[in-house]
């Protein structure tokens, strides 16, 4: 689990360090930084998939991924009583992400090259990597460590150098990729790897979570929903079909669902909803009740992630089914660590009525995303390895 999120640096988030539970909601007000946050556990997730860099890039590169404000704020800046302002950097401009478990712990630092001859001058290069045991950095803890090409491990106490010409693009985790060489770190590769995200799903009438898809088995909703019948069908088979049925007569009291298989090897969603003669199609199911399908689709999954992100869930559901939504997630919970961001005070509500969470509510001052309850007395004892 993770028990520590780090970022510097990144969009409105200047300097965040904060402590995560099982269970976590992140809310706040629009344009506090949610989607920022999101973004930021994405980009982590991307150093164990060979993609932080190019994710960056689709962001608009990482010039403009950068905090735009000011290095630090003084008192007076937030009274108004002197204008926001910076001073020339004395140094190096990097956006650093980590996050820290109970066992393991990683950070990043990314920043741009160093002029050269080459056209590719906005190209984000990982600078430094970093893993140690244990929740709190110390040189003595060091596991492995990147500093530009270099790249070594350490064992026992002697460090071994695995590459001196490791590229600007490529994590440490693509290089250490044998469990014989290093299994801790191999561990954790696959424990990045596997966090899941969702929040983006299709609902318009050409969505292909409507339309019948071909019946394979599916431990793992696809991220846009599109093998959203087969995925229902395995949580009958694989796993708890009980919890399947409990949560649609939970969401659609005396309603049930059924998943066909056509002749041609397809599956398609048939859905029995009271006080109807025939059950409705996915192609015939509202947005609400499809989404709600797909979210039952994610926090029933017979094969749990260590981590699971909701990017606003509440989207095209009507208040009626945030309650029923809240017992998912909290049943989910159970199995996996869970991140909900949203903006709804009443599913936030509903799900705080029920069970002990970390809340996590953001807000922005001076175009700086901040925790609301956040001081020197609750921040984690998060520091970030030395470099340059």
């Amino acid at each position: 689990m993770l028990s520590t999120i780090s970022i510097n640096n990144y969009r409105s988030v200047r300097d965040l360090s904060f402590s995560l539970e099982q269970l976590n909601l992140i809310t706040g007000a629009n344009s506090s930084g949610k989607s920022n946050l999101y973004r930021a556990l994405k980009l982590l997730s991307e150093t164990a998939q060979h993609g932080v860099v190019n994710s960056l890039a689709a962001e608009g590169g990482l010039s403009s991924a950068f905090w735009a404000g000011p290095e630090n704020f003084s008192q007076a800046m937030y009274t108004d009583e002197q204008p926001v302002q910076g001073i020339a950097s004395k140094t190096v401009k990097r956006l650093k992400l980590g996050f820290a478990t109970e066992h393991l712990s990683y950070a990043i630092s990314l920043g741009l090259p160093i002029p050269s001859h080459s056209a590719f001058v906005l190209d984000p290069e990982i600078k430094h990597e970093a893993i140690w045991y244990g929740e709190r950095y110390r040189p003595s803890t060091i596991l492995a460590e990147r500093k530009g090409p270099l790249l070594r491990i350490k064992d026992k106490s002697k460090w071994q150098v695995i590459s001196q010409h490791v590229h600007s693009s490529v994590s440490l985790f693509d290089q250490i990729n044998n469990p014989a060489i290093a299994p801790d770190i191999f561990l954790l590769r696959e424990f990045i790897r596997s966090w899941r995200f969702y929040g983006d799903f299709r609902t318009d009438q050409n969505a292909p979570s409507r339309q019948p898809q071909i019946g394979t088995r599916t431990p793992v909703l696809h991220h846009e929903g599109n093998n959203l019948a087969a995925a229902l069908q395995t949580i009958r088979e694989q796993g708890d079909e009980q919890m399947l049925d409990t949560t649609i007569e939970d969401a659609f009291p005396r309603s049930r669902l059924e998943i066909s298989r056509l002749d041609d090897g397809r599956f398609g969603i048939h859905f029995h909803q009271y006080g109807l003669l025939r059950p409705l199609s996915g192609a015939e199911l509202s947005d609400g009740t499809l989404r709600f399908l797909l979210w039952i689709a994610v926090l029933l999954s017979p094969s749990p992630p260590p981590l699971m992100v909701l990017n606003e869930p509440e989207t095209s559901l009507h208040p009626d089914l945030f309650p029923a939504l809240a017992r998912l997630i909290i049943q989910a919970s159970k199995r996996t660590q869970v991140w909900v961001i949203s903006h709804s005070h009443e599913l936030i509500e509903s799900i705080e009525t029920l069970v002990p969470h970390s809340r996590i509510q953001l807000e922005k001052r001076l175009g700086e995303t901040l925790i609301t309850s956040q001081n020197q007395l609750n921040i984690p004892p998060w520091s970030w390895p030395d470099h340059r």
